[in-house]
């Protein structure tokens, strides 16, 4: 199953996160399959490439709880639910 999850980089105690698709066995910092946004919870910055994540929610990929809340906050769920699947 593919799963939409954050990965972690930066230095020490200044962590910031790449959202990312990737195999769910896969450990947290594996090779993702495809990087989707970014995420800094220092500054509250996200950056999304929603025409990618929509396409990767519509083939049935399940985001993580946080990625979940990222998610719902830039409204990807109702562009999600408004496009037919292709």
């Amino acid at each position: 199953m593919i799963k939409l999850r954050l990965k972690r980089f930066g230095k020490k105690r200044e962590a910031s996160y790449r959202i990312i698709a990737i195999n769910n066995l896969a450990r947290r910092d594996g090779r993702p399959l495809e990087e989707l946004g970014f995420y800094n919870p220092r500054t509250d910055e996200v950056r999304l490439n929603e025409e990618r994540i929509v396409k990767r929610l519509q083939q049935g990929a399940q985001p993580t709880d946080t990625v979940r809340r990222i998610l719902v906050k830039a409204n990807i769920f109702e562009q999600v639910s408004a496009k037919p699947a292709s």
